[in-house]
């Protein structure tokens, strides 16, 4: 994804064109929309796109890193000490359920079956090195993309993404039943067996492996 630029006029370019991304996928599936269609859109000539992505997909990953932030920094608050404990307040989980809800015709369209398996990607590592700077890097840029190979491999941090982000996307696929709560307790409680049978296999003992 591009550096965020200094000049003025490729700012406005380029919000332009993620602005009209977003509001195009919310009614148009990501395979049906065209170059042609964003920049009509968002009121730019078709070489302005062509100077700063190299795709409609490309697009696609800088237009909603935005919302994945949000999403992401939701993931991060949920780590294994914050797990529901039967507090009033909504629970870390269940606000990332309530925030997929509130974005649910985005998330539909990049997480379906006609979305795209690169932003799904860029999504899925951002979460990952979230999770693993949330746990163990301590003072690096959760989302920064140049830090990413930087955060060590780690199974613990992979797991609570991957985990996290197809349970969202098979519930989008079935219309969102259940409450964002609900939905946040029964991955909780997934996450929570999880972690007691990684503990079992010796987990813990292994020094700058994070549990879940």
């Amino acid at each position: 994804m591009p550096v965020q630029p200094s000049d003025p006029r490729i700012r406005r370019s380029r919000t332009a064109l993620e602005a009209a991304l977003r509001e195009l996928v919310v009614d148009h599936e990501l395979s049906q929309i065209s170059v042609s269609d964003l920049t009509k859109h968002a009121g730019v000539n078709r070489s302005t796109f062509y100077e700063h992505y190299t795709d409609v997909h490309d697009l696609a990953a800088a237009a909603c890193t935005a919302v994945f932030d949000q999403l992401v920094t939701a993931v991060q608050s949920a780590g294994p000490s914050t797990l529901s404990d039967g507090a009033a307040e909504q629970s870390p989980l269940g606000k990332v359920f309530t925030h997929v809800a509130e974005n649910c015709a985005l998330y539909r369209a990049l997480l379906g079956d006609d979305g795209s398996a690169r932003v799904i990607n860029h999504l899925l590592r951002r979460m990952i090195v979230a999770n693993r700077v949330s746990r163990v890097a301590a003072g690096m840029t959760a989302c920064a993309d140049d830090e990413a190979d930087r955060v060590p491999h780690d199974p613990a941090a992979a797991f609570l993404a991957g985990a996290t982000l197809g349970v969202i996307a098979d519930w989008l696929h079935h219309g969102c039943p259940g409450t964002p709560e609900e939905m946040g307790t029964v991955l909780e409680k997934l996450l929570t067996t999880s972690s007691v049978a990684y503990d079992s296999l010796g987990a813990r003992e292994s020094p700058g492996v994070p549990l879940i």
